[in-house]
């Protein structure tokens, strides 16, 4: 019980939600295999027809290596060009299938009065509308992994299409070789034009040369320009050259003579013996130390005055009087170097500049002769290489070229018809009306808008399903009480008596929202069955517009509920028995045009009433409730009401509108819910789990027993089930 109550997983649900999916594509399916199977049956018997009509066509391919104009031997100062281009192929297909090739082959095999003949022109066809012809009947491609390109032809002469395909290898080929051979002789032709052209150029170029040389007397025409430009070069770089070290050492002479300048004694002496060191002046100074360090070295022991030290005094006084002239011979002999640096580089300016002014004369003379040389040159080399590229076209136009073209195979003749494709075409026309087939029942399903599911009843009518009626039922009588159909009235029996909201309710009518919808078989089985569970039950034809009850219970309909309603008969007079025990049966009678709503009387209520009094349930039939208001008048004045929906028959919109008036007529707790009526559970496993598994299920427990069981055990059952209903209603 612990498992059973544990709430399923997720996954569990999802799986169970796509299951149930699948089985409404299933359920289409089988319902609509009617439908199915003509489509398919008609496209596959089209397809079929259409293909064995047509007229067989045979294919020829031919087959021929393509390649890019490549010449046997190198070329002549250069290497074979190998550049792979992508579109190359491609291009060539364009070309096979073009109106330069096609238009050959049509002129060469006459297929303009060969279409003619064929299609039964009353002329020759143009070369325009045999290309046209010809264009769908080839088909180029190439062929894997290689530079063979294969021309098909489908013709429905195969000796024709092997022809075709051979001329169009043929024409290609000549066409390239034709154009190879174009393309040669116009290049050559303009190579020797520019070359003449040329060679005219050079010889003009030439003697304004040789004029320009003597009118500006060079001696050397070749070296005149360069000599005068190299030795102008040299002196001018070696002018700069010398002023540039002259400029840096009067700046080295300038700077030392200002420094020399801000200094003075002791710190001028010092400086100048580390700049401007001079043998003399190093010897002074070293003089001039000794003798400072004697002096230092006696005075304190023999005095100012003694002869010793007047000597040391004197001879240093000599010292420093001729270190003075020494520097003053050092400044002198530096500023004597800085005015000669300024001399020299003053000197240097001048020369630099009449040697910078004579080579600017020298190129402004020698110009018009070095630009015409120069052009002379550019238009000689020119000329050369243009003579050599015409010596090695020359060449190459004469070196034998391989074959770029090569037809590798030639058409053959087919041996037997590729269109069309019998198997194929009939494969296809198969899967297609399958597939087409399919499609149209969904499309129908999808605009069929009638009742299909129970689903479909609850969500539009918002009201639950009391009972699933099968297909082709009959009343119970005919088939026994033990039928294997009785069971499904049975549920319908037992939710009626749960759904109904008062045990005092024993009044009820069956209702339906257009005609054939199964109300009277309904309401017949179904009081059949609550008579065979014991109660005393009354089924009245009220139905008094097309009254068919009486036709089920094959008895006469000349007196009935209109007689009584109109007092011409008592209620024992009218009422008849059943074979159905418990079972009486009230006909609707003749309806005379006087008695129109005789339903909406006194009479009729009175009726009801006493007929509650006498049996323990009453069961009325009634006419479409969208057609006329005598059903309108039974749902308001019995107890309890049930809509029938026939499977498959009425849109929706319909059965809304009918479940809607019974409900705005005798208030929402009238309708006990809704019938399902006429089932197809071979067709429609949807309904399988709701009725056909019990049938399955009673008719093996029923093979099972006795003859002589059956009716007993069957009444017992039947007694005992309608004693506990009674009991608890």
């Amino acid at each position: 019980m612990e498992a059973a109550t544990k709430p399923a997983s997720p996954s569990a649900g999802a799986s169970q939600e796509s299951k149930l999916h699948f089985l409404d594509y299933w359920r289409i399916i089988r319902i609509r295999k009617a439908i199915i199977v003509a489509v398919f049956l008609l496209v596959v018997i089209t397809v079929t027809v259409v293909t064995f009509s047509l007229t067989p066509s045979f294919q020829s391919t031919a087959r021929m290596r393509v390649e890019k104009d490549m010449p046997d031997v190198t070329p002549l100062g250069g290497a074979q060009s190998q550049t792979f281009d992508p579109y190359f192929i491609a291009t060539e297909f364009e070309v096979l299938k073009s109106r330069m090739t096609l238009d050959a082959v049509v002129e060469d095999l006459g297929l303009g009065a060969i279409y003619a003949k064929r299609y039964k022109a009353p002329r020759e066809l143009t070369t325009q509308e045999s290309y046209d012809v010809l264009y769908r009947d080839v088909d180029v491609k190439q062929f894997r992994n290689t530079s063979i390109i294969e021309i098909s032809v489908f013709d429905e002469d195969k000796q024709l299409a092997a022809d075709i395909a051979n001329k169009i290898a043929e024409v290609y080929k000549s066409n390239r070789d034709a154009q190879r051979e174009t393309r040669s002789v116009r290049g050559l032709g303009t190579l020797t034009n520019n070359l003449a052209d040329l060679n005219q150029k050079v010889d003009r170029l030439q003697k304004n040369v040789d004029a320009l040389r003597i009118e500006l007397k060079v001696a050397d025409p070749v070296l005149a320009s360069a000599t005068a430009q190299s030795l102008s070069s040299q002196t001018l770089a070696r002018i700069e050259a010398t002023r540039t070290d002259l400029t840096s050492t009067l700046k080295a002479y300038e700077a030392l003579l200002g420094q020399v300048k801000n200094k003075r004694d002791v710190e001028l002496r010092q400086f100048l013996a580390v700049a401007r060191p001079t043998q003399e002046l190093t010897t002074l100074l070293g003089n001039l130390n000794q003798a400072e360090q004697q002096r230092t070295a006696v005075s304190p022991n023999l005095g100012a005055e003694h002869p010793e030290v007047k000597r040391l005094t004197l001879l240093i006084a000599k010292i420093n009087d001729q270190i003075d002239r020494e520097i003053a011979g050092i400044v002198s002999a530096l500023e004597g170097q800085v005015r000669t640096t300024e001399a020299q580089l003053g000197a240097l300016e001048s020369e630099y500049q009449r040697s910078r002014d004579a080579m600017n004369e020298e190129f402004i003379k020698l110009a018009p002769y070095a630009a015409a040389k120069n052009e002379l040159e550019v238009n000689t080399r020119l000329r050369d290489a243009m003579q050599l590229q015409l010596s090695q076209e020359t060449v190459n136009a004469r070196i034998s070229r391989s074959d770029s073209v090569q037809i590798t195979d030639r058409a053959l003749p087919g041996l037997k018809p590729v269109k069309p494709s019998k198997v194929l075409n009939i494969a296809l026309g198969s899967i297609f009306g399958l597939l087409l087939g399919v499609g149209l029942a969904f499309f129908i399903e999808y605009l069929d808008t009638s009742v299909k599911t129970i689903d479909d009843v609850e969500q539009a009518l918002g009201a639950p399903v009391l009972g699933v009626i099968p297909q082709n039922v009959r009343p119970l009588h005919e088939e026994g009480p033990d039928s294997p159909h009785a069971e499904a009235y049975r549920v319908l029996r037992t939710n009626i008596l749960f759904s109904r909201k008062d045990p005092g309710h024993r009044t009820l009518t069956v209702v339906s929202g257009g005609a054939g919808e199964g109300k009277s078989t309904t309401i017949f089985n179904l009081a059949s069955i609550f008579a065979q569970n014991g109660s005393r039950v009354l089924i009245v034809d009220s139905d008094l517009r097309r009254p068919s009850l009486h036709k089920i219970m094959n008895v006469y309909n000349a007196i009935g509920l209109t007689n009584y309603l109109m007092r011409q008969n008592k209620l024992e007079e009218v009422v008849q028995t059943s074979p159905v025990p418990g079972l009486d049966f009230l006909p609707s009678g003749k309806l005379p045009s006087s008695s129109l709503g005789i339903l909406n009387s006194v009479q009729m209520k009175a009726f009801i009433a006493e007929a509650k009094t006498r049996y323990d349930f009453v069961f009325f039939d009634s006419p479409p409730i969208m057609g006329v208001s005598d059903a309108s008048v039974l749902v308001s004045e019995v107890d309890m009401a049930v809509l029938v929906v026939q499977y498959r028959k009425y849109p929706q919109q319909m059965t809304i509108r009918a479940k809607q008036m019974v409900e705005k007529i005798g208030g929402p707790g009238r309708l006990l819910g809704v019938v399902l009526n006429n089932i197809n559970i071979s067709q429609d496993s949807y309904y399988y789990y709701y009725s056909g598994y019990y049938y399955d299920y009673y008719s093996k427990s029923e093979d099972s027993k006795s003859d002589s069981e059956k009716p007993s055990g069957g009444r017992k059952k039947s007694a005992a089930v309608a004693g506990e209903v009674q009991k608890k209603f």
